[in-house]
């Protein structure tokens, strides 16, 4: 029974991924209509078409492979004498359309937070309640109310900022800010407690901190607040791979995401089903956060990279020729596919490797 029910979640994962997809490219489907633009085929999936049908100028498509999707618009990437073609609109509303798919699944992540947020009773804070004893942070000068607002060289804005900077701290060298009142009151080279999880050694933390009840105030700024965190944590997360301290390891692909899914899905069942529906609602929000800000990264086939064009045109006056444009694209989309063929073939290496 439980195996039957971690097979429904990880379908139910599939299907609320290609909704994540979806919504991306329904981002770019929606402002493309509103400015005018004509749309010639709006596909989700990619592969063989299952399903088709038109309505108006454009093509509604369903594709086998739930793993991506488009919204393909008149003169997107060639030259067009049609006066609705995208590449004869103005810049700034270019520039909107492109933009709007990785806008549509951040703000998707914000109303899955919310949902995701609005059973909790109580949320964690950042101010400090009670410490272990012999706690290393108290006997550093800590004290009960202090609130944490840095962590190393990053910024704890809540509970979420502050796990996740404790999780990449060196546990023999970690430093704290704290705020008391109106002074920050840093405490450095703390040697803290630390427990071996996965074979790398992390920080435990020595102390507790206190609780919020759930409002309806709270609840909207605590969405809001986590949803930006986890926009800061995918930043930091691609800054770490470009410095070396993230490698291949750490990506995950398609066959790595399913193994997720069933492990936190796994996991859940253990406290029954609705736990397990939110570890799963906790990773689609993270795949669409994840889909949205690395989709604006100034990156060659991404629609960041995209943006970096329509920015050249919009400072210099001189939109790039599509020709030029679109060898950059190709050759930034073979790199991507090769990208995702050596996480993949990494997948299931640590899947077979257990």
């Amino acid at each position: 029974m439980q195996g039957f029910m971690i097979a429904a979640l990880i379908v139910l994962g599939v299907l609320l991924f290609g909704f994540v997809i979806f919504f991306h490219e329904l981002g770019h489907f929606l402002m493309a209509k509103a400015s005018g633009i004509r749309v010639n085929e709006f596909s989700i999936g990619m592969g063989p078409a299952l399903f088709r049908f038109g309505k108006g100028e454009t093509q509604y498509t369903l594709r086998l492979l739930p793993v991506g999707g488009y919204c393909a618009m008149e003169g997107e990437d060639e030259e067009s004498t049609d006066a609705r073609a995208f590449g004869n609109q103005p810049v700034w509303q270019r520039i909107l359309v492109v933009i709007a798919g990785g806008v549509f699944n951040i703000l998707l992540g914000l109303v899955l937070m919310f949902l995701s947020l609005l059973p909790q009773e109580t949320f964690s804070t950042t101010l400090l309640a009670q410490f272990e004893e012999n706690s290393v942070l108290q006997a550093a000068g800590a004290q009960r109310g202090d609130q944490i607002v840095q962590v190393d060289d990053y910024k704890i804005y809540n509970a979420s900022d502050l796990s996740f900077a404790m999780a990449m701290a060196d546990p023999d060298d970690v430093s704290f800010v704290v705020k008391r009142e109106d002074t920050r009151i840093p405490f450095e080279h703390l040697k803290m407690p630390s427990e071996e999880v996965e074979g790398r050694k992390v920080l435990r933390m020595d102390f507790w901190v206190f609780g919020e009840k759930r409002s309806a105030q709270n609840l909207l700024t605590r969405s809001a607040t986590e949803t930006f965190s986890l926009v800061r944590l995918v930043i930091h997360t691609i800054k770490g791979m470009f410095t070396g301290r993230f490698g291949l390891n750490d990506l995950a692909g398609p066959v790595g995401t399913a193994q997720a899914i069933s492990q936190v899905t796994g996991a859940g069942l253990a406290s029954g089903f609705g736990q397990a529906f939110a570890n799963l609602l906790n990773m689609i929000i993270m795949i669409t956060v994840n889909l949205g800000v690395v989709n604006l990264l100034p990156l060659p086939a991404l629609d960041g990279g995209r943006l970096l064009f329509l920015l050249w045109e919009a400072v210099t006056r001189h939109p790039v020729p599509p020709k030029y444009e679109g060898v950059v694209h190709l050759v930034g989309f073979g790199l991507l596919i090769l990208l995702m063929v050596a996480v993949t073939f990494n997948d299931i290496l640590r899947l077979f490797r257990g």
